[in-house]
């Protein structure tokens, strides 16, 4: 199977993923529930998820373990679990991924805790969070790791140090998630981003969730102008806002703007696209349409 690096240098991109939280809400997932719990409770539930993205064109697909660090899995009384229900996310996604030749991302998403000076958690707690939770990963058999949605540069470096003292060989993509004045909660910026994550040693840097293509791609643009040779580019937005229907949100990006935004993201050098929240496997199969459209 090939390596990331190696997906990336067969095409001018690679497709991962969509949503897997909003999916799972339509699935029946209770607001508040650990959506991990279910890599045990309704593992097929979770399969089907990411077969519909890899039937969509996906190649690669993210492991149901966003929150799967021990302080977001205490929140839920599950702490004591950290290692099995990222182990069972990994195994899912490669098993339904296995058929298709897809590379499988464990999701490591942020602790919810404050590292010092604004919190209490150390650079070292951190690291020995996240080592934690790369191990139940690795375990279950994933091909790279996906550090998402950061907005502390420290935190992210904790992320990456542990993955690099768990799994050395494993390559890591790190996303930030940035604001309407196109910097992070905690300051940074596109440049910012690029700069550190580059001294780090991880192979993809890029964006995520935030408020739509329209941010996503100033975002990228910023990102594409500072980046050194080899450093590949990620971009997975969210499918536009949230808007009250009835009863439920709908986020307001159809598969058609998704499909525009993806060829602007090609063209302004992104390697890795995908989407995030509210998007669908019908958002998916029409970015890849477009891209598979695009003249190489």
């Amino acid at each position: 199977m090939p390596t990331l690096a190696e997906l990336a240098a067969q095409s001018p991109y690679v497709v991962l993923d969509g949503a897997m939280g909003t999916m799972l809400q339509q699935a029946g997932l209770d607001d508040g529930a650990a959506s991990e719990s279910w890599n045990v409770d309704r593992p097929d539930d979770v399969a089907a998820i990411h077969r519909a993205y890899l039937d969509a064109g996906a190649k690669v697909v993210t492991t149901n373990t966003f929150g799967g660090t021990r302080p977001r899995l205490e929140l839920q009384g599950l702490g004591d679990r950290v290692h099995e229900l990222n182990r069972e996310g990994a195994r899912i996604a490669r098993e339904t991924a296995r058929p298709y030749g897809a590379l499988v991302a464990g999701d490591v998403g942020p602790t919810g805790e404050l590292l010092e000076p604004l919190g209490t958690l150390t650079p070292d707690d951190a690291q020995a969070v996240f080592e934690e939770q790369v191990r139940g990963l690795v375990d279950g058999g994933i091909d790279l790791v996906i550090i998402e949605t950061m907005s502390d540069l420290a935190e992210v470096e904790a992320a990456v140090r542990a993955v690099q003292a768990v799994a050395a060989d494993l390559p890591i993509v790190v996303t930030l998630s940035f604001d309407t004045h196109l910097r992070t909660m905690m300051g940074v910026t596109p440049a910012d981003a690029v700069r550190t994550l580059a001294a780090l040693g991880v192979t993809a840097v890029g964006a995520n969730c935030g408020r739509g293509p329209e941010e996503m791609e100033a975002v990228m643009e910023q990102m594409a102008a500072a980046r050194p040779e080899g450093m590949l580019l990620v971009a997975q937005s969210n499918a536009g806002l949230p808007q009250l229907v009835g009863d439920r949100f709908e986020y307001d990006a159809a598969p058609e703007r998704m499909a525009e935004h993806a060829a602007t993201l090609r063209a302004l050098g992104v390697d890795l696209i995908g989407a995030c929240c509210g998007s669908t496997p019908e958002h998916l199969h029409a970015m890849v349409a477009v891209l598979d459209a695009q003249p190489e």
